[in-house]
């Protein structure tokens, strides 16, 4: 039998890696989880399944309908713009307040130049999954482990969002030339100036989704709330 603390590693360890199927766009918004297929391709027990169900179920990125069983959530208008408030937050403050040397720096240029890659390849899923690596390097330029955490369950949230916009080519597309620009004002010896691109770039990006979701509602003959 395992001590607590192995159960408790074990379902955390589990948990980020539902979170990083949701990141790297695996999971989408909406979709139904099969109990017996997640525990049999994670290799867990149902009963620790069910356990890291209910972690990501209070962190807002699964739903549990009695009789129906467990989904992958579908943002809320209100939760998508909280999102970006709490980015713009985050992440223009780390970056107007790095180091110029940080080693995360090497983590942006490697995120930019994969998405360039794979844009060249028209992997658009893919290259969405660069831009949330870019993302969070920027905000581990702030040395904080407790941001670099909470964002990592934010990452999970904003991909949901993503989900809602059926046309990932249009979606990831012209943030690689604005990941590019972002990354050459900060190599420059610009912070501020590239604090001040990202601000409107966070803006841009969170009108696009907010509209994907408005015509969602309006395909589903709901009005927002």
């Amino acid at each position: 039998m395992k001590a607590p603390a192995e159960v408790q590693n074990l379902t955390e360890r589990i948990a980020e890696e539902v979170r990083s199927q949701l990141v790297n766009g695996a999971l989408t918004p909406g979709q139904r989880l099969s109990e017996a297929a997640l525990s049999e391709s994670l290799e867990i027990s149902r009963n620790t399944l069910r356990e890291v169900f209910r972690m990501l179920t209070k962190e807002g990125l699964l739903v549990h309908e009695p009789n129906k069983g467990v989904s992958v959530a579908v943002p809320s208008m209100a939760s998508i713009i909280d999102i970006y408030r709490v980015r713009r937050m985050i992440e223009c403050q780390a970056l107007a307040q790095a180091y110029p040397m940080h080693p995360a720096l090497s983590l942006m240029r490697e995120a930019v130049e994969t998405a360039k890659l794979l844009r060249g390849e028209e992997n658009w899923s893919e290259v969405g999954t660069a831009n949330m690596a870019f993302h969070k390097a920027i905000v581990a330029l702030a040395d904080s482990e407790r941001l670099n955490e909470m964002f990592s369950h934010l990452l999970a949230e904003l991909r949901l969002a993503f989900g809602l916009l059926r046309d990932p080519h249009f979606l990831h597309a012209p943030y690689v030339d604005m990941n590019q620009k972002i990354l050459q004002l900060f190599e420059n010896g610009k912070p501020k100036e590239a604090a001040e691109e990202l601000s409107a770039y966070l803006v841009h990006s969170e009108r696009i989704i907010l509209a994907a979701y408005a015509r969602r509602l309006a395909e589903a003959g709901i009005k927002a709330a």
